[in-house]
């Protein structure tokens, strides 16, 4: 992966994707400093961030290196200056970029004109960061991927679409409850049955939450309107009230399933407080995750890391 751009997941490939998971989970368990010295990230959003900006910060920085978040008041995407003079400028001056956009197109013309590697910090397309991370997060709780179900409830969005790519790529069955017109993008779709035919995942979409949840070892759940819905509001509201992970949901999966949120949540929505904050609930594990795989990806991507651990 070195020197190459991740806007989707389907850039990377399955043994990809199971070598970050090995390096995210050593650099977790040991911590390996100043394997980016030297190096410099920018951090472009067009979108508020938590999460997404403080992991990236802070995983530059424990690995040595600095990273410059520029908001979008400083840069104006296509507003201000043009997408392409600023991909241009920002390669003679940092290593990587880290993009968060609203239009996917927007992160393409980026890596389109940029001379090092573009990271999708999140897209109204892909969120591929976060569903890297939430694999390392069910690698910990359940210690394997293949064969397991993970069932989505709600839209089918950004994390939806890098979830299923994640989970086709490693062998995870998946399985979406979405309501009618709001189903997963058909491109995403038919990238996704064609991993899945290779890796021997599950691939169902439904209507209907009970039976994506039935017998399910995780079950992952995200807001209903994102930013830049918000005048959908009081629509997907009405639409997706049936969609709520709550304890009768949670009661059809397996025992010991794990529930998943890449947050903001907005309890009472999409989850019921009591699932959410429960004993079931690993959603701050989730966050914490965020860091170790983008420390990972990073040193992958800026410093060519790759380190073998036995039993993966």
């Amino acid at each position: 992966m070195l020197g190459k751009d991740l806007l989707s997941v389907s850039d990377l490939a399955s043994e990809d994707i199971r070598l970050l998971l090995r390096d995210a989970a050593d650099i977790k368990a040991g911590g390996r400093l100043s394997l980016l010295s030297g190096k410099t990230l920018a951090i472009m959003f067009e979108k508020p961030s938590l999460r997404t900006r403080v992991s990236f910060e802070m995983a530059m920085r424990q690995l040595g290196g600095e990273a410059i978040y520029l908001s979008p008041a400083e840069v104006g995407l296509g507003e201000r200056e043009s997408v392409p003079d600023i991909a241009r400028a920002l390669s003679r001056y940092v290593d990587a970029i880290a993009a968060r956009t609203f239009s996917h197109q927007t992160l393409e013309t980026l890596a389109g004109h940029a001379e090092v590697p573009v990271i999708n910090a999140l897209s109204d397309l892909e969120h591929p960061c976060q569903a890297l991370a939430d694999l390392l997060t069910i690698c910990e709780k359940k210690h394997d991927l293949a064969g397991l179900t993970l069932a989505f409830i709600g839209d089918g969005n950004n994390v939806a679409h890098s979830l299923m790519l994640a989970s086709a790529l490693s062998g995870v069955n998946f399985r979406v409850a979405s309501p009618p017109g709001y189903r997963v993008r058909e491109e995403i779709l038919k990238l996704v049955q064609g991993y899945a035919a290779a890796s021997g995942a599950e691939i169902v979409l439904t209507e209907e939450p009970a039976e994506a949840a039935s017998g399910a070892d995780v079950i992952y759940t995200d807001v209903w309107t994102s930013m830049g819905q918000e005048a959908e509001a009081k629509e997907r509201r009405r639409v997706f009230r049936r969609y709520q992970v709550n304890d009768e949901l949670m009661s059809l999966a397996k025992e010991d399933a794990i529930l998943m949120h890449p947050l903001p949540a907005h309890r009472g929505e999409e989850v019921s407080p009591s699932v959410l904050d429960g004993p079931r609930s690993v959603v701050f594990d989730q966050a914490e995750n965020r860091l170790h795989l983008q420390k990972a990806l990073l040193a992958m991507m800026l410093g060519s890391l790759e380190i073998p651990l036995p039993g993966y």
